[in-house]
């Protein structure tokens, strides 16, 4: 009777054994490009975050593929609040001839990182608190840790030298589109 429940028991764990091994073959055959994390949630039915709303403007298509080489998505669809200058393809197209190109680049997704994270906000910044903060003389804090300065000319706001073009409400924060990318 004995030798019968061991037999049992061993061809049980043998089974165990094998079929823990093919769930990890069946992984490790999965391909390493599969989107993970908050940014690869489907959610039809809630208001669009940051994220959503860059990725469907035809104005924010080199943007969008910055944030994408620089592997950040997961920090525009945070909770937030987060406040994102996001810089038109215009506004790429004019810096210097190859920079986006260079940019984009494996091997410096660091600093590509580091350049759109200049772009970011803590909090939530529109037109009306970016002119209530640039009538103190505050200035804006990013989170890179850089201070920008926000100007008030005319009818116009700048941040760190960008011009406001207009601003869109999301459901974690704001975008604030602007003429320039925000460089050191």
């Amino acid at each position: 009777m004995i030798k019968k429940h061991f037999t049992i028991s061993i061809g049980l764990c043998l089974v165990l054994l094998l079929s823990c091994t093919r769930a990890e073959r069946v992984d490790s055959e999965l391909p390493n490009n599969t989107p993970k994390g908050q940014a690869s949630v489907v959610d039809n039915d809630s208001e669009k975050n940051i994220l959503q709303v860059a990725i469907g403007s035809k104005d924010h298509t080199t943007l969008v593929a910055a944030v994408q080489a620089a592997q950040i998505e997961h920090v525009l669809v945070n909770a937030g609040p987060l406040t994102v200058f996001a810089p038109v393809n215009s506004a790429f197209d004019a810096l210097p001839e190859g920079t986006v190109e260079n940019l984009l680049k494996p091997e410096n997704k660091q600093q590509l990182a580091t350049i759109l994270t200049r772009h970011a906000a803590p909090g939530s910044y529109n037109q009306e608190s970016l002119i209530k903060n640039a009538d103190k003389g505050r200035k804006l804090y990013m989170a890179t840790g850089d201070y920008l300065d926000i100007k008030i000319e005319g009818d116009d706001i700048f941040v760190g030298g960008a011009k406001i073009l207009a601003t869109v409400q999301t459901s974690n924060g704001v975008i604030n589109v602007v003429d320039k990318v925000i460089l050191p």
